[in-house]
């Protein structure tokens, strides 16, 4: 349903100032799948979903949705997909409902057809009590709700979610959830970007992790785990570990047998996270950081999880991706009020 190859995009031209979003991406989605794209903030995420939008174009690359080449047909595409986008934009003064009808006119749909669809969604979406109200009285649940309505109305044959619950509460989140699996096993192909773990993990057929604006790894979440093999450890040498000393850890754990990569989780104080073979080797490891007068503080088995798969294939945990970008963001935002 979604085929997009080798996608390149750069924003900025002054020399030093340039950012290349997305480095020859490519990713395919089968019709009626859930396809969710995991990676931290400035990966290239959203970037993405407005190239597949046809909301921006790519310095390279082929878009086809349905068939449909987007860049030379982007009208076409535009009738096939509904987009939710992150920020979440309605009028204040309209109410829920009047705001659906709005819609349903720039979607030229009859007005028989527009009231019976409307009401469909108020029931899908659990609007009822509250559709009628003005949209400045709402929740940010009930924001997004009504988004994800707006998006529907014209029964598109392909979703495409920007971060769809960033900020809501657990019980706005879980309604979601549910009416995206509803959406899935009805047909709808839908596209999701999200930084949530646990959320790419419950909902997803298939996703790919993305890093610096390109896919670096791909296929259905229970097979990317499963093929770590072993088991998740998380150790720490004292409460209360600095760099160097983490560091000297991790260089005497990679010489064990028995344990794949270790990788130093600066988000978690330092602690130490490594993918074991078989239980035996946890002993192992007590044994020679005690002779190494590294006595184990605290020590966590698993099984492996999706941020394990994102710690083999890019060598830092999603949350220590995560702080790399707003260290990047707070420096540069420094930077420009030095300059100032």
């Amino acid at each position: 349903m979604i085929e997009l190859q080798h996608l390149s995009k750069r924003y900025g031209g002054r020399k030093g100032q340039a950012v290349q979003a997305l480095n020859d991406l490519s990713l395919s989605v089968q019709a009626g799948c859930l396809y969710g794209l995991l990676g931290p903030n400035g990966a290239g995420k959203t970037t993405t979903l407005r190239i597949l939008c046809t909301l921006l174009a790519p310095d390279a690359g082929s878009v086809r949705v349905g068939g449909v080449d987007a860049l030379a047909d982007p009208r076409a595409v535009r009738r096939l997909l509904g987009f939710v986008a992150q920020e979440v934009a309605i009028d204040k003064i309209l109410t829920g409902r009047e705001l659906l009808r709005l819609q349903a006119a720039l979607y030229h749909l009859p007005a028989a057809e527009r009231d019976q669809r409307i009401d469909e969604l108020v029931e899908l979406l659990g609007m009822g009590a509250w559709i009628d109200r003005r949209c400045g009285s709402y929740s940010g649940g009930m924001r997004r709700r009504l988004d994800l309505a707006a998006g529907l109305l014209h029964r598109p044959r392909v979703l495409v979610l920007d971060e769809p619950t960033v900020g809501l509460d657990i019980e706005s989140r879980a309604a979601i959830w549910g009416v995206l699996r509803q959406l899935r096993d009805s047909g709808t192909t839908v596209l999701l970007s999200s930084h949530y773990l646990e959320e790419v993990d419950a909902l997803a057929d298939r996703l790919a992790i993305i890093e610096g604006g390109t896919v670096i790894a791909e296929g259905a979440p229970r097979e990317l785990k499963a093929a770590l093999g072993g088991d998740r450890v998380t150790l720490r040498v004292r409460e209360f570990s600095d760099e160097p000393e983490a560091l000297k850890v991790q260089q005497l754990l990679q010489g064990c047998e028995g344990v794949r990569q270790v990788v130093v989780n600066r988000a978690q104080g330092y602690s130490l996270n490594l993918v074991v073979e078989h239980d035996g080797v946890i002993e192992q490891l007590r044994r020679q950081l005690a002779e190494a007068q590294l006595p184990v503080f605290a020590l966590a088995q698993s099984r492996p999880s999706l941020d394990d798969v994102y710690l083999q294939a890019t060598g830092r945990t999603l949350m220590d991706a995560e702080l790399a970008v707003a260290g990047s963001r707070d420096a540069k935002a420094e930077r420009k009020q030095q300059m100032r």
